[in-house]
């Protein structure tokens, strides 16, 4: 039967009011947050805990850090195809720097995590005369929601513990995974056992190796001792034992024994279970176990890094990215603008091969007519050149195998012209 929880003490209460942050028996995303969910093995689950699980931890700062450094762009349709809309007040916002305190790879970074292990990322809409001028992360321990006439109302705390309100369409929200269309669901609160279970494993591992890797012991003798003789026979023991006692001798007495009490650990598969709640930590992120330094089996996303990276791209990355483009369309753009921008994250960088991959893709394209070779340079993050680099140029000694002899007398015929009537050709004039 899961333990309900209980109500602050009047201190933390009474500190948590003096913040702002009114304390009541109702706020339950407050008190499930607190106390985190219940699991089987007995431990709290909650987003602190759960990052102190290395793998959760790899997994969020994967994601998150990998989005946060993809360039973010607003683009602009134009007749010819697109073109990067720096004019546009977005731009900046998106791609540099949301508000004065925060750069974008950070706010970007913040969003995800919460996204991750929240189920949601808001982010306060900075307004002057009713456009967006920036974006202020709000923290989802600061941020909760009341209703007020039937209209929804959030109340936020600041570092000082300042509160004031935000009225809900200053409030963009980004949601994760959703089963409603309207609210991501947290990952902690349904992966609660598997979390749960890797922590209780984290937590058996650090006891087993603060006892230097000995089980529970227990010393038997042939007779009742006298409760003097119990606690001198309990004291030697508890001082043999420990990682730094490890090795010591052990004197019994009077046909005393030692025997061992519970499960060793080999017994007890702890390095499996430790090595099985990785993998299963990994598919609640959709993240390849590889990718965090878990290499026990072979990844099944290809072979070469190239192949790996586009399938981390395309089943992981690609919803979230998604979801971020668009919710900026939706709630950052006016109706009018969408018809006309867009935002776009920049993901060729993730999938460049090594340089002779690369040289022949770009060769390919180039003399295929499908790249000019200043859309090349910009993809290698060049300057591009201008003039004849900024058309598409085809290679032009191909022909049908039945050409080839006409091409050449052709090309003779040509010459013959040229000296029958003293007009010098184009290789003699240079």
């Amino acid at each position: 039967m899961k333990a309900a929880a209980k109500k602050p003490g009047r201190l933390r209460a009474a500190a948590l009011k003096w913040l702002g942050v009114p304390i009541h028996l109702t706020d339950g995303d407050f008190w499930a947050d607190y106390f985190g969910s219940n699991s089987a093995a007995g431990v709290p689950v909650n987003h602190q805990t759960v990052l102190k699980l290395s793998a959760v931890w790899s997994c969020v700062r994967l994601i998150s850090e990998t989005i946060s450094t993809l360039p973010l762009s607003m683009y602009e349709k134009t007749s010819t195809g697109k073109r990067v809309a720096s004019h546009h007040p977005l731009q900046f916002i998106l791609h540099d720097q949301p508000n004065s305190d925060t750069t974008a790879a950070v706010h970007w970074e913040a969003s995800v995590a919460a996204m991750l292990l929240r189920g949601n990322a808001r982010c306060e809409k900075l307004m002057i005369a009713g456009r967006v001028v920036g974006l202020q992360f709000l923290h989802p321990d600061r941020l909760n929601s009341f209703r007020r006439d039937g209209v929804k109302v959030w109340r936020y705390t600041d570092e000082n513990g300042l509160q004031r309100e935000i009225p809900n369409d200053r409030v963009w929200n980004i949601p994760g995974f959703s089963l409603d269309g309207k609210e991501g669901v947290s990952v902690i609160g349904y992966g609660a056992e598997v979390f749960g279970a890797a922590i209780g494993a984290d937590m058996a591992a650090s006891s087993t190796f603060s006892k230097g890797l000995m089980p529970t012991t227990a010393i038997t003798y042939p007779s009742t001792l006298k409760p003097n003789q119990r606690d001198e026979a309990r004291q030697t023991l508890e001082s043999l034992s420990g990682a730094v006692n490890a090795g010591r001798p052990v004197i019994l007495e009077s046909g005393s024994e030692i025997k061992t009490i519970g499960i060793n650990p080999a017994d007890a598969q702890l390095l499996e279970s430790r090595a099985f709640s990785v993998e299963e930590i990994c598919r609640w992120f959709r993240v390849p176990p590889f990718m965090v330094g878990h290499a026990e089996k072979s990844t099944s996303w290809g072979t070469g890094i190239e192949q790996q990276m586009i399938g981390f791209l395309t089943f992981t990355l690609g919803p979230w990215l998604r979801r971020i483009e668009q919710a900026i369309s939706k709630d950052l753009l006016t109706p009018a603008e969408r018809t006309k921008f867009y935002p776009k994250f920049a993901v060729e960088g993730l999938l460049r091969a090594d340089s002779a991959g690369r040289a022949a893709f770009y060769a390919a394209m180039v003399n295929n007519g499908i790249l000019t070779r200043d859309e090349v340079r910009e993809l290698e993050d060049r300057e591009p050149m201008g003039g004849n680099a900024a058309v598409l140029t085809v290679q032009t000694a191909l022909a049908p195998l039945d050409k080839l002899g006409q091409a050449e007398d052709g090309n003779a015929a040509r010459a013959s012209l040229r000296a029958f009537l003293g007009v010098p050709d184009a290789a003699s004039k240079e």
